[in-house]
């Protein structure tokens, strides 16, 4: 999967990186089709504090993209938060798509078996 890490008025250290790459590794697992994930931080100081740090994320998937962004005080805390809401995304959409394929294969499996032979 690609990764594209943005900041604006943050500086970027290993620590923070890290976090990100941690966090992309687990939405990773839950769907291995994703493309892209895009990743950006913004430091706004003229915010009131618990507000300054925004975190927005965008994962190419097939069909429309996934976004979610938070605004929190703490810079991790954000991270966290919006990727959790991103985990959520995924999961909606995966059990969409299983719910999909299930409902197809039933149809198919009922008529088989109410054709005569």
């Amino acid at each position: 999967m690609k990764f594209v890490l943005t900041t604006h008025n943050v500086s970027t250290s290993e620590a923070i990186e890290d976090h990100i790459l941690a966090r992309i590794d687990k939405l990773e697992h839950l769907d291995r089709r994703a493309i892209e994930t895009r990743v950006i931080i913004e430091h706004d100081k003229t915010r009131a504090p618990e507000k300054q740090f925004k975190c927005s994320v965008r994962l190419a998937v097939r069909g429309p993209d996934l976004f979610a962004e938070d605004v929190e005080g703490d810079l991790y805390a954000a991270i966290d938060v919006v990727f959790k809401k991103i985990e959520q995304q995924v999961r909606k959409l995966h059990n969409k798509r299983k719910a999909v394929r299930q409902t197809t294969a039933s149809r198919l499996k009922r008529k088989l078996q109410e054709e005569p032979l």
